[in-house]
């Protein structure tokens, strides 16, 4: 095994990517502010260009907003397959001359290039890949080189936009030292304030920060936090796998045409999985559903969807798939839920016509999920009563948080 102190890893990000796909498709938004998202009042930016963010525009934040911050910004809605598409290209460049690399996102991308500083020079080969994926794809890459994935990273943003920047073993903690707190992955904008309120603001001030008192600030958080300051990641490069589908099916102890009963089990089995997409950081752009019928026969229909990995997207897509396959003539042995043509990406890039608030829910839902279970918190309209065609009731501590 390859000592830890001699591992090189590259971090790939492509700059900007939904609006550099846009730019690439039509010339004539290039040098612009661009936004990316949905068009309605409570709609929020998926993506915006350089030129935007000169205005305060980030991502998440509300188009109304972000339109008011500038009103001559071109508004755009995202297009999950093109970026896809161009996702899947610059995987294909990647996949084809790294050793070993991990896809992370669908625009960002750590390879392991551990021990080829001894054939090739590290630097060098790194430079010459970036080179090639701008000529091939044509959109602009930034990368970051160093000893360990957060490093490599946090090289990455400071490059941008379209650079390249090496951090040489032994120079980590002299590279992030005078960086600002929010620069650290998992510091977002509540531990960003939470840190300057107790007058750490940059990294080299929370890197001196004793690990236990961290600890007391934030629990095991703390501790983590403490190691990346002092730039130290030990997490390897996953080699990447592309999923092809994920699915969750359910056979009855009675066979039945009970609708409600029906009801409730797609919408749990929707709900599992739409977790574990979330949980994977993946969207899905086809819905399956199968049906068992009593007299074994079993039938499938598939309907195609913009990306997403929302619950009520993807719930309304299964029961319009349910009403057009069901035949209320047979009972009902078995039902199967399949989302497949998966990508990696997350909800915040997925829902270019969802609210802020739609937002902070997901959020807010998962969170307690990730914590308790995901069962722990269901839709209202699966909270089945006792005892019905055979099954268990749900247990005390479910509890209904909207109804569908």
């Amino acid at each position: 095994m390859i000592a830890l102190q001699q591992r090189t890893i590259a971090h790939f990000d492509l700059d900007c990517f939904f609006v550099s796909v846009e730019c690439q498709q039509d010339s004539g938004l290039k040098g612009k502010p661009l936004l990316v998202g949905g068009s309605s009042d409570r709609a929020v930016v998926a993506a915006c260009s350089y030129e935007a963010r000169r205005y305060g525009i980030h991502s998440a934040m509300p188009m109304k907003t972000a339109l008011r911050l500038c009103p001559h910004a071109i508004v755009r809605s995202g297009d999950m397959d093109k970026y896809s598409e161009k996702s899947r290209e610059v995987t294909d460049i990647i996949a084809s001359k790294a050793p070993l690399y991990e896809k992370s996102s669908i625009d960002e991308f750590y390879l392991d290039l551990s021990g080829m500083d001894k054939y090739f020079g590290s630097l060098k080969w790194t430079s010459e890949l970036r080179k090639a994926i701008m000529k091939e794809s044509g959109l602009p890459i930034s990368f970051g080189l160093a000893s360990n994935k957060l490093i490599s990273k946090v090289a990455t943003d400071e490059a941008k936009p379209n650079g390249q920047l090496e951090i040489l073993f032994g120079e980590e903690k002299s590279f992030l030292a005078p960086l600002a707190v929010e620069k650290i992955p998992m510091v977002g904008r509540e531990t960003g304030a939470l840190l300057r309120r107790r007058g750490v603001e940059t990294v080299k001030t929370l890197s001196e920060v004793p690990i236990s008192l961290l600890e007391a600030w934030m629990g095991k958080n703390g501790i983590a936090l403490w190691k990346k300051a002092n730039g130290i990641d030990e997490s390897p490069v996953v080699p990447f796998y592309e999923q092809k589908s994920i699915s969750t099916e359910s056979t009855f102890p009675t066979d039945t045409i009970d609708m409600e009963f029906l009801h409730a089990e797609l919408v749990r089995m929707t709900e599992k999985i739409a977790f574990e997409l979330r949980q994977q950081n993946k969207l899905t752009g086809c819905v399956i559903l199968k049906l068992r019928y009593s007299d074994f026969e079993t039938v499938t229909k598939q309907m195609s969807i913009p990306y997403s990995c929302s619950d009520h997207v993807l719930l309304e897509k299964a029961k319009e798939l349910f009403k057009k396959l069901y035949d209320r003539r047979l009972l009902v042995r078995l039902i199967g839920v399949r989302f497949s043509h998966l990508v990696q990406g997350n909800y915040q890039i997925s829902i270019f016509d969802d609210s802020q608030e739609m937002i902070a829910l997901y959020q807010a839902i998962d969170q307690i999920k990730n914590r308790f279970g995901w069962e722990y918190l269901m839709k209202g309209t699966n909270v089945i009563p006792p005892d019905r065609k055979g099954r268990e009731a749900p247990k005390k501590d479910i509890m209904p948080y909207f109804k569908v």
